[in-house]
């Protein structure tokens, strides 16, 4: 009996380990598949913090869109693409889309990520990768280090050294966001 293999494409693999491990997050960083376990309660509450912080400053008044788990497709390999855990998109987001929920990068004036048990992700590749997609303004909660980290302005595929917050500090929104909002360090790492 004869037996067909068929080797799979990355984008392939994503898409079966997507299915087998529901409630994952499955990417594709610089040609490196990456899982990550689904959050835990702080990481959840963080996020519906962040809803409720830019809804109360008028986000969707503005023209834009808060989101999560929405992708985007990023320019650094064919099949690389990143889904961050909160955005903020322009209104016509969906208008953007490249394929798999994935939108192009210059419909992203915000993305945060909060760490999890894959937390050098966050710090290493995605920095490079967002910054080389041109993403405005990257926000890491960095719970492993205590800390938030707000990557801004990439120029030339980089981001300047990030600004870091401690606890007791707030992270001011940049401009080119497009709200007025101050972020209290201790609710972004605590999640309340």
């Amino acid at each position: 009996m004869a037996v067909l293999q068929h080797e799979l494409t990355l984008g392939e693999a994503a898409d079966l380990l997507s299915r087998a491990l529901p409630g994952h997050r499955v990417e594709i960083l610089q040609g490196r598949l990456t899982v990550t376990p689904p959050p835990d309660g702080s990481h959840a509450l963080s996020l519906s913090w962040l809803v409720v912080a830019f809804d109360r400053a008028g986000a969707r008044a503005a023209g834009l869109r808060y989101v999560q788990g929405v992708g985007l497709w990023l320019p650094t390999l064919p099949a690389d693409f990143a889904i961050p855990d909160f955005s903020i998109v322009e209104e016509d987001f969906r208008d953007a889309l490249v394929q798999k929920n994935c939108y192009a990068p210059n419909v992203f004036r915000l993305v945060v990520e909060v760490t999890s048990s894959n937390w050098s992700d966050d710090l290493g590749p995605k920095v490079e990768c967002y910054a080389e997609a041109g993403v405005p303004v990257y926000v890491v909660v960095d719970r492993k280090h205590d800390e938030v980290l707000l990557h801004q302005d990439p120029v030339n595929g980089k981001y300047p050294a990030p600004e870091r917050f401690r606890r007791g500090q707030s992270v001011p929104v940049p401009v080119v966001v497009g709200v007025s909002l101050d972020l209290p360090v201790d609710t972004l790492l605590d999640g309340d």
